[in-house]
């Protein structure tokens, strides 16, 4: 039996995060894992995937019920196909099928479900290695001397694998072992094929460029990291408050949209599998491991960041009028969000305003027009697993889909990161990794790589509103109150009614000398 969870899609013809264009270009890379038995005939002998890119990633195709499928097995391809589709194999076969030779290359669909969900497995640059080591066995690349003629169209095929690779996973290769492979590779073939070496070339400045991006990325959050901590160690209290530093509800959903948007294009598609491995760190005396998922943490980070400033906001305010119009405010910067796709902000304003410090104060919010609120929370109400967030999230990507070039506000789409994490992990954990018999299930590395497709979708769209940089520093380091001195603000505010309240406000205080 395969795994029988079925992708939820509106998108017949999905992306999977790579920009097409009429012109071919170089692209592609594939996998492996140690050929122990090189001589093996069921390991040269696999047959290549029938499906187009968008057809496999079709639900209608790559969904079908497994009672209407017709499945086949040959023990000389180690390959198990259901109506065209490949739905298990051993790791060596399912390797062997992404090396390319002169005559075949892999699928972009298999390739991208391949290396993302292969790190469940193997490490990518213990990956590389066999890649490489498969193609020197099959073709017969130790030879003193080898020429084009013999060797066909593996030369540019081998390369772009390499260049697809590096294009969807381009983080893997922040590792040095994965560059040394690389060199080591794309030299061997330039001996062989001088002419790529403007191929070989552009593979390299496009890794330089997206790695030296992504270091001043974290730079960057280091930067605001720092500077957050700081102004909350030396400053309890905030000498200003948001509406002053941007009075527009849709200017601040706009900036909102534009700190969600950075945060979520630097998130590498594979640190959501690399956040289910549970494999532990090896320690090695010449490498040191990347952290592997440090934009997704980032990123959850955010949200618990802009749920705690929505509170503080709110409670740094002693007259109630203020704090009205405070929450107010943030309500329609919450409708401004949904307008605009991005749920993310949409949750965090939302969690915010249902701490237990806001949440509490009843003459507040006796004074703050309810209904506008409550519409916000029916939109995200978590019953029937999120099914009107859900619906909201399949109408903002029809949306997406319909927008004409120009129109780059409807294009929007950020999801609730928490949610779509959780429907991740839960397809991992009910779908296992490999069936009875030892074969990878790769009828889960289709679903995870489904989901994840329609993600690389939504981060590649660019933020269309004006940046306020202003806006965008107070968002990112104003003081944020702890749980401590959130509860101590709340009793300011309104003080106790409850015994449980009292004893509780008793104890901050005493903790906090006052």
């Amino acid at each position: 039996m395969f795994c029988s969870c079925i992708w939820q899609s509106s998108r017949s013809q999905p992306a999977i995060g790579l920009k097409q264009t009429a012109k071919p270009r170089p692209s592609i890379f594939g996998t492996i894992t140690k050929d122990k038995k090189p001589k093996d005939r069921r390991l040269r002998t696999v047959s290549p995937q029938m499906l187009s890119f968008s057809q496999m990633f079709d639900h209608n195709q790559a969904g079908n019920n497994n009672n209407n499928t017709c499945s086949h097995y040959s023990k000389d391809q180690a390959l198990i196909f259901a109506d065209g589709i490949l739905m298990a194999g051993s790791m060596e076969a399912l390797i062997q099928h992404l090396v390319p030779t002169d005559e075949y290359n892999p699928d972009k669909t298999y390739v991208f479900a391949f290396l993302l969900s292969s790190r469940l497995f193997i490490r990518p640059h213990d990956l590389l290695s066999e890649v490489c080591q498969v193609c020197i066995l099959q073709q017969n690349l130790s030879e003193d001397e080898l020429r084009k003629e013999k060797l066909g169209k593996f030369g540019p095929n081998i390369i772009q694998l390499l260049s697809e690779w590096a294009d969807m996973f381009p983080y893997d290769f922040r590792d040095e072992r994965m560059m040394l492979k690389l060199k080591e590779i794309t030299q061997r073939i330039l001996v062989i094929y001088p002419e790529l070496r403007p191929d070989v070339t552009n593979i390299t400045h496009s890794l330089v460029k997206r790695l030296s991006e992504l270091q001043r990325y974290e730079e960057e959050l280091s930067k605001w990291n720092s500077e957050a901590t700081l102004r909350s160690n030396t400053q309890e209290v905030p000498t200003t408050d948001i509406i002053e530093v941007c009075p527009s509800p849709l200017e601040l959903a706009q900036q909102l949209t534009h700190i969600e948007l950075d945060r979520l294009s630097h998130i590498g598609p594979e640190e959501f599998v690399q956040a289910f491995s549970k494999e532990a760190t090896i320690k090695e005396t010449t490498y040191i491991d990347m952290k592997r998922t440090s934009n997704l943490e980032a990123y959850v980070q955010w949200f618990n960041r802009l749920s705690y400033f929505v509170t503080t906001e709110i409670c740094s305010h002693l007259k109630k009028k203020n704090r009205v119009r405070i929450i107010e405010y943030f309500v329609d910067v919450a409708k401004e969000c949904i307008n605009m796709g991005n749920f993310n902000s949409l949750m965090a304003i939302i969690a915010g305003m249902n701490m237990t410090w806001v949440s509490r104060l009843k003459k507040t919010w006796s004074r703050v027009n309810r209904a506008k609120f409550e519409i916000l929370e029916h939109q995200m109400d978590p019953t029937s697993n999120f099914g009107i967030y859900r619906s909201c999230l399949k109408a903002a990507m029809w949306r997406s889909e319909g927008a004409e070039a120009g129109s780059k506000e409807e294009k929007i789409i950020i999801p609730f990161f928490s949610l779509f994490v959780k429907d991740l992990y839960f397809l991992n954990e009910g779908c296992s990794n490999k069936l009875p018999n030892g074969d990878i299930n790769f009828e889960k590395f289709w679903q995870l790589a489904k989901q994840i497709s329609d993600f690389i979708t939504w981060q590649q769209v660019e933020c269309p509103f004006p940046k306020n940089d202003k806006v965008i520093n107070y968002l990112l380091t104003s003081p944020v109150f702890s749980e401590s001195t959130l509860a101590l603000a709340s009793f300011e505010c309104e003080a106790p009614e409850k015994s449980y309240e009292k004893e509780k406000h008793k104890q901050l205080k005493a903790s906090a000398g006052v």
